[in-house]
């Protein structure tokens, strides 16, 4: 225990504990690899499920409770950990991670709500997870197991595997920890997790689903019936005229009964023959606070009434948006947090036309107030490095021409990139070196624009640690500046 005392006092004290924890691990496997208690990756995971026996002292029952180590943490701590596990996924096996997770989550004593939400997480990045207990439960018939792909070795390395113990010096996982890996192993106890849980298989199956349904070209191309369809259009004349909050709300519940129990695409055709989003701003606050359905994970409906009523106008926006409609946004996302990542800041951010000043406000406030830290930074991650595929959004098809799967920036952009660092959300190495990509190729554009140049003032001295190999080239890049902000940056850069 006493080789990770380090690591846990940098998930508890530290003002960016994933960086950290990732550089302290790659230094300490260098120089453990042969100790007699080696620190790997493996030896983590296990040291974060060993069972503990405890006893509460508020309680008359002497007989101790069986709990797992993370729980004996601080929910901080707990929340850090997950974070960290999720954002450097790629030095675990998928398998221990998920088994974590779950194992976390059925906790009998309660979960902590975002020590709940970075477990979540932590399941919603796992790469297809979904069906690898079904090869536990004996139905492959005897068939030889197949190696997981993060646990094989490539045929290169398999002798220098067989005679070292490090098999790559600079990596934190040994020889015998990616041998013994295989899919079959520890089946049991992950299968019967797995199996039980086999409802909430895979954050990523639930979002495939849900964009693949609203694949319809327009609201015609829907056989919905004629009674829906008269329906949907006398429904569409009362959101148009607000006569009082209380016939909203019967709006509202007519509005859900007609879509629930459709399919996706029905629903998002019916939604479509509606118009909500024509609704003024007091009507849609009271349509979005009305329509409120299901539990916090569900994506299908929150998307559909997101991208349904808030999206469109949003996606038009030029003034400021009003205090009623964004405070109803604010408190519709904190209950939704993967609906609005989906269905309103992906698509706001790949807006056609970028961001501008009022989209800019309308986002800050989201994520200052709806989102969890840890929720903003895989965030960012999958807007500035994720592939295509990553960056999915959900919007109707009438507005799909307002979005592209590319990012513009513009001075709101980097505004909105400020406010984010401004909010102590840490942005990874990867996310970094892309953003500073960006301002090389972009500083002769935005050569006299002062957020531009705040944005850099705010970058250099919030990401710090992780610029020291960009120094040479952001220097480059201010020195261009023609603002009075030059000369600060300048000196921000010169004691990296």
């Amino acid at each position: 225990m006493e080789q990770w005392v380090s690591l846990f006092d940098i998930f508890l004290n530290s003002p960016t504990p994933e960086s950290e924890a990732s550089t302290w691990l790659k230094q300490s496997f260098s120089a453990s690899s042969s100790a007699a208690a080696p620190i790997t990756t493996a030896a983590f995971l296990s040291l974060l499920m060993r069972p503990l026996e405890t006893i509460d002292a508020s309680s008359r029952d002497p007989n101790p409770n069986r709990v797992m180590f993370i729980h004996t943490l601080p929910n901080m701590v707990q929340a850090r950990v997950l974070s960290f596990l999720a954002l450097d996924r790629e030095r675990f096996t998928v398998r221990e991670l998920v088994k974590l997770a779950r194992s976390v989550l059925s906790c009998d004593e309660g979960v902590d709500f975002w020590v709940q939400k970075a477990a979540h997480h932590l399941l919603d990045v796992m790469p297809e997870s979904n069906y690898e207990w079904i090869s536990c439960l004996g139905l492959d018939s005897g068939e030889e197991e197949v190696e997981d792909e993060f646990d094989s070795l490539p045929g290169w390395l398999t002798d220098s595997a067989a005679e070292s113990d490090s098999v790559l010096p600079w990596l934190p996982v040994l020889a015998e920890e990616l041998n013994s890996r295989t899919v079959g192993a520890d089946c049991g106890d992950n299968g019967d997790s797995l199996s039980r849980d086999g409802g909430d298989e895979d954050a990523d199956v639930d979002m495939d689903d849900v964009v693949e349904e609203m694949n319809v070209d327009a609201p015609e191309s829907v056989d919905l019936g004629r009674d829906v369809r008269e329906k949907a259009i006398s429904l569409k004349e009362r959101v148009v005229s607000f006569e009082s909050s209380s016939k909203t709300v019967g709006l509202a519940n007519e509005i859900c009964e007609l879509c629930l129990g459709k399919g996706g695409g029905e629903c998002f055709a019916v939604l479509g023959l509606i118009e909500p989003w024509l609704a003024d701003d007091e009507t849609a606050s009271v349509l979005l606070s009305s329509l409120t359905r299901g539990n916090e994970e569900e994506l299908t409906w929150p998307s559909q009434v997101l991208c349904s009523i808030i999206l469109p106008k949003l996606l038009v926006l030029e003034e400021p948006a009003s205090r009623v409609l964004v405070t109803a946004i604010v408190e519709y996302c904190k209950i939704y947090q993967r609906a609005a990542e989906y269905s309103l800041l992906f698509p706001l951010i790949l807006r056609q036309e970028g961001i501008n000043n009022a989209i800019h406000d309308v986002i800050t406030r989201v994520i200052k107030e709806s989102l969890h830290p840890a929720h903003v930074s895989s965030f960012c991650q999958k807007l500035l490095c994720g592939e295509k595929g990553e960056r999915r959004t959900i919007c109707l098809p009438s507005h799909k021409h307002l979005v592209t799967d590319k990012m513009v920036w513009t001075e709101s952009l980097f505004s909105l990139l400020q406010s984010i660092l401004n909010h102590n959300i840490h942005f990874t190495q990867s996310s970094v070196d892309h953003i500073v990509y960006q301002v090389q190729q972009l500083a002769e554009s935005f050569s006299n624009s002062l957020k531009f140049g705040n944005f850099l003032l705010c970058f250099v001295t919030k990401c710090s640690p992780l610029l020291k190999p960009h120094k040479l080239m952001l220097t480059r890049v201010v020195e261009q500046n023609k603002t009075f902000l030059a000369r600060s940056i300048l000196c921000k850069l010169a004691g990296l």
